[in-house]
């Protein structure tokens, strides 16, 4: 390589500690001082994907900190990603596409077929960047899981890369974690970590500098900042919908909108834009007792949609949605959900389970059939229905993107007037086809098109026909949402709280 890209790694004292969004933050922040910055994550495993421009599958995680970089994301920046299917096993994509599965009993053997694809990402990222940020997984003092490393400690020892070790102190127990972790990793690791950042902290920062005083001396290795809890700053998420944020309610909500939060949900951050709307109050339904009569149900996408459909059905959800449906409420399915309100999934070559055909709800005139080959694209098109949801839509474009390992096709040669969607390009090459499904009354749509109600105009449209609907009016959330000053304002709260100097000195920055 002719040059080799600077390094700086964020490694946590477990998951959903903080190491992405301190990812994503110095990311924004090196490329506000004018680096061009990359982020890096050997192995993934979520069930919140993204499709990169040339149809690659990539974590959304890394797709949020390239945003944040200010550069395309690529396969590159997450060269293996893991989608937990069950208890143990995951579906295995390797660069982009799907390569098989990795069960559990396994997963110390992941470094004999994958290490060479990791290294080789990241060897890529580092001769076309000039910083690559690199973000671990879980917590690298998982001593049962070290042998088989590939995201974590294996990671900095190959790019000599310093390390800074983030703990999450909402949790509880912060300085034992902290300490802990830098006691049960080898010697040679240790030396890597160069600082370590608190992340989640409320209240008086005087009270915990006693602590912190006393860790630095214990792990010989200082506190570079305490990172404050904060609520005021939207940056997607990596996992599922949490306690704190399953539903979100104003006193200016005209409209209920609830979320059937599936146990395999997928791609949740589709729903992001709804939550931030003034007119909505959204919530995330886990069992039949709480779905009540809900203005719109949305079914989300999954990993696993007959084992899903399988809860709706002995949950009672499945029977209470298609009455809903029957009655007027407005449902609406994304990718899997979208799978599911047709008539029937077929499944002949055992793609994703052992029933060669299941029921669906029945809601639309579609069937499906699993095949073997996942479709992963970036889509733009247009509305091309001026029914029930869609009415006053006609016409107006959107983008978003795909990923299934399902066709989906009219049962009928009627329902071929009910597409509501005309798709333009896929991955960037032109098409003339259509994307999805409505009912009859139009009340019911299906699609496969991840993102859709980041289209400003398209989701102010399918909301004011409910309402409209409902009785009621309100003027939904204009198009005054800037992803890239949210990443702004989390830059700027992280300059504030950490020692920038010394994480730029560590990263041989200047």
């Amino acid at each position: 390589m002719a040059s080799v890209a600077r390094t700086i790694m964020i490694q946590g004292t477990g998951s959903s500690v903080g190491k992405s969004l301190l990812v994503t933050a110095l990311c924004r922040i090196l490329r506000q001082d004018g680096y061009d910055v990359a982020p890096f994550k050997a192995q993934n495993m979520s069930l919140n994907s993204f499709v990169t421009p040339d149809g690659a599958e990539i974590g959304r995680s890394q797709a949020v900190q390239a945003e944040a970089a200010g550069v395309l994301p690529s396969v590159d920046m997450n060269p293996v990603l893991l989608k937990p299917e069950v208890d143990y096993r995951s579906q295995l994509v390797v660069m982009g596409k799907p390569v098989g599965h990795l069960e559990s009993k396994n997963f110390n053997r992941r470094k004999e077929g994958l290490w060479e694809t990791v290294t080789g990402a990241l060897d890529r990222l580092r001769s076309e960047y000039e910083v690559v940020v690199i973000e671990g997984a879980g917590s690298p003092a998982e001593i049962n899981l070290r042998q088989g490393d590939i995201v974590n400690m294996e990671v900095a020892l190959y790019s000599n890369s310093p390390v800074l070790l983030v703990g999450d102190i909402d949790k509880g127990g912060i300085f034992a974690s902290l300490y802990g972790t830098v006691c049960l990793i080898a010697t040679e690791e240790r030396a890597l970590i160069k600082g370590v950042v608190i992340n989640k902290f409320r209240g008086d920062v005087e009270i915990l500098k006693p602590g912190l005083n006393q860790l630095e001396e214990m792990i010989d290795v200082p506190v570079l900042g305490v990172v404050p809890y904060f609520r005021d700053i939207y940056i997607p998420e990596e996992d599922s919908p949490s306690a704190e944020n399953i539903s979100h309610a104003t006193d200016d909500a005209v409209l209920d909108v609830a979320v059937i939060a599936l146990p395999h949900i997928a791609n949740f951050d589709d729903f992001d834009p709804l939550k931030r709307d003034a007119g909505v109050n959204l919530r995330y339904v886990r069992s039949l007792d709480d779905l009540g009569s809900p203005d719109l149900v949305i079914l989300p996408g999954t990993k696993t949609t007959v084992s899903d459909l399988n809860y709706l059905d002995r949950s009672g959800l499945a029977k209470r949605i298609r009455q809903l449906a029957r009655d007027g409420t407005a449902v609406i399915g994304i990718c899997g959900g979208y799978q599911m309100l047709g008539e029937s999934i077929r499944d002949p070559l055992g793609v994703e389970s052992d029933n060669p055909e299941v029921r669906g709800l029945g809601l639309l005139p579609v069937t499906t059939t699993f095949v073997p080959e996942k479709e992963t694209h970036q889509v733009v098109g247009t509305s091309a229905s001026g029914v029930g949801l869609l009415e006053g839509s006609e016409g107006l474009s959107f983008e978003g993107y795909e990923i299934h390992m399902g066709n989906s096709r009219p049962s009928n040669e009627h329902s071929e007037n009910n597409r509501p969607f005309r798709i333009a390009t896929r991955s960037g090459v032109p098409v003339d086809g259509f994307d999805g499904a409505l009912s009859e009354d139009g009340w019911v749509l299906g699609t496969y098109v991840h993102g859709l109600f980041l289209n400003t105009e398209l989701r102010r449209s399918i909301l004011s026909r409910i309402a409209s609907r409902k009785g009621v009016g309100t003027d939904f959330t204009a198009d005054d949402f800037s992803q890239s000053e949210e990443f702004d304002k989390l830059a700027a709260l992280m300059r504030d709280s950490l020692d920038m100097d010394a994480i730029y000195a560590i990263a041989g920055l200047g």
